[in-house]
């Protein structure tokens, strides 16, 4: 199992499929909030609609939460890499209406092979305004570029925490005139994903689940993990 968000990793695991499959290995990735909850709401949404033309993530998290150094450094580097898709501004459940912006999670990668849909984005905002604000406006001035400005950032936004520990996670899927949406919400993100990542360990450890490298979303006996995590301060989508 494998916590991690960077796309360029989690592709070149999943491109051992045939030898774990073969060797009777079973891998898990995607497993987290984002990726992991974002991947298995973009498939609760994806069938309602007969298959999403377009499947739009967004993730708020709490600025006031803690995150040691290397996912502050993560989150900065992710800033600084180019960007197509627009902003979008939305409601969420519990934070009035947002701005999010394109972020690059690795969940819209996976997604569009998991689910073959063909446009998947997910787009990230923090629950304080004018620190979503600020980070994206820097992104724009293309001040996050280069090791050194990275490495400053860093440690001045490791010392930020301007907000609260909620999160939030929706998933809007779209095909035609059709529309389908869902939301859920915690506190915590950081024990949310130890949460899904104990739960993940669970499941391989007692129940068949078939060899090979899959992400969260490909999984049956997990596809009702959203709603085992009622209790633990999050709201399952409805």
């Amino acid at each position: 199992m494998d916590v991690g968000a960077t796309h360029r990793l989690l592709e070149e695991v999943s491109e051992l499929h045939d030898t774990a499959a073969g060797a009777g290995a079973t891998a898990v990735l995607s497993v987290g909030v984002a990726p992991g909850l974002t991947n298995l709401l973009a498939r609760r949404v994806n069938d309602p609609v007969g298959g999403a033309e377009r499947i739009d993530l967004t993730v708020l998290l709490g600025a006031g939460e803690r995150h040691d150094s290397d996912a502050v450094r993560w989150t900065v580097a992710g800033l600084g890499e180019p960007v197509a898709a627009r902003a979008l501004r939305l409601p969420v459940p519990g934070f009035d209406t947002r701005t999010a912006h394109p972020f690059p999670f690795s969940d819209q990668h996976a997604l569009r092979r998991t689910l073959g849909v063909p446009e998947v984005t997910t787009r990230l905002c923090l629950d304080s305004r004018p620190l979503t604000a600020a980070l994206f406006a820097l992104r724009r001035t293309g001040l996050l570029g280069g090791a050194r400005r990275q490495r400053l950032l860093t440690g001045v936004f490791g010392r930020v925490h301007l907000g609260g520990d909620g999160f939030a996670v929706r998933a809007d899927a779209h095909r035609g005139d059709r529309h389908a949406t869902l939301t859920l919400t915690g506190r915590g993100q950081s024990r949310a994903t130890g949460l899904v990542a104990a739960h993940v360990v669970r499941t391989l450890l007692t129940q068949p689940v078939p060899p090979g490298v899959h992400h969260l979303d490909q999984l049956p006996h997990l596809a009702d993990l959203p709603d085992r995590l009622t209790g633990h301060g999050i709201s399952p989508p409805p």
